[in-house]
């Protein structure tokens, strides 16, 4: 068996003037890295959008992608934003994540993207594709931006409960929201998928990860509660943690 070598490394950490690592110009350097240092594999966290905590094992959705990833000079070349709209991007730490701010200020600047994009035949395909799971995920990011970020399980009875009514009400009031989430998650698997292509054609494996569980958070459990250990409030009947352990004297609760 022929011995291989890799290294670990998430695209949060790649260098970037933006807040954040991105899968830009960094990322694709880091590949050219991997070549000259005659590696084989390279290994990254989670890519689900984070929750709370920010911590890549606790996503809102397991099959949508973190679009804090998206990289504002990709999207340039793009013609989806000017010269302008990133010298106006402020200048945010590049020692370690803010996420905060960098929620926010991506945000903003996507938003800016999201004006000049017209639909393509590239992004119509890619949302009849993946709709088993981005139209609920779209609906789940609008729906909790409007609960000020508050879990599905608090939010109120008819949006908790995904009444048909309310949800086609949505459909209909909210469209350009639900359609710049969609917008979102093309762009990153569009980012996403040209870096792993060009991995992948420098003899570059990636090695992924997933959490153990899906998040009780997350639009897989607000869309899907029947696939998951729910009462009749839609409130956990078991949840994951280990014991006190020399790692812990308390132990984990992981939700």
């Amino acid at each position: 068996m022929n011995r291989s070598s890799g290294l670990f490394l998430h695209p949060t950490s790649f260098p970037s003037r933006y807040g954040i690592g991105d899968l830009g110009k960094h990322a694709f350097d880091w590949i050219d890295l991997l070549v000259q240092m005659k590696q084989a594999f390279w290994q990254v966290c989670p890519l689900g959008p984070t929750g709370y905590g920010d911590s890549p094992y606790q996503s809102f959705c397991s099959f949508a992608g973190n679009t804090l990833l998206i990289s504002p000079d990709l999207l340039k070349e793009e013609g989806l934003l000017s010269s302008s709209d990133l010298e106006q991007y402020p200048v945010l730490s590049d020692k370690e994540v803010d996420f905060g701010s960098v929620i926010t200020q991506k945000d903003a600047l996507f938003h800016k993207a999201f004006d000049k994009f017209n639909d393509t035949p590239e992004f119509d395909d890619f949302c009849e594709k993946e709709k088993y799971w981005l139209d609920d995920y779209a609906l789940f990011r609008v729906l909790k931006d409007k609960h000020n970020g508050l879990p599905w399980y608090l939010w109120n009875s008819p949006q908790r409960l995904r009444y048909p009514s309310v949800l086609e009400e949505l459909a209909t009031t909210e469209w350009k929201a639900l359609k710049y989430q969609k917008f979102l998650q093309f762009t990153f698997f569009k980012q996403w998928k040209a870096l792993k292509d060009y991995a992948n054609s420098n003899n570059i494996l990636i090695i992924g990860d997933i959490p153990y569980y899906t998040a009780y958070d997350s639009s897989d459990a607000w869309a899907s509660p029947e696939l998951f250990e729910l009462d009749e409030n839609g409130r956990p009947l078991r949840v994951a943690g280990v014991p006190p352990d020399y790692f812990s004297a308390t132990g984990q609760l992981w939700g």
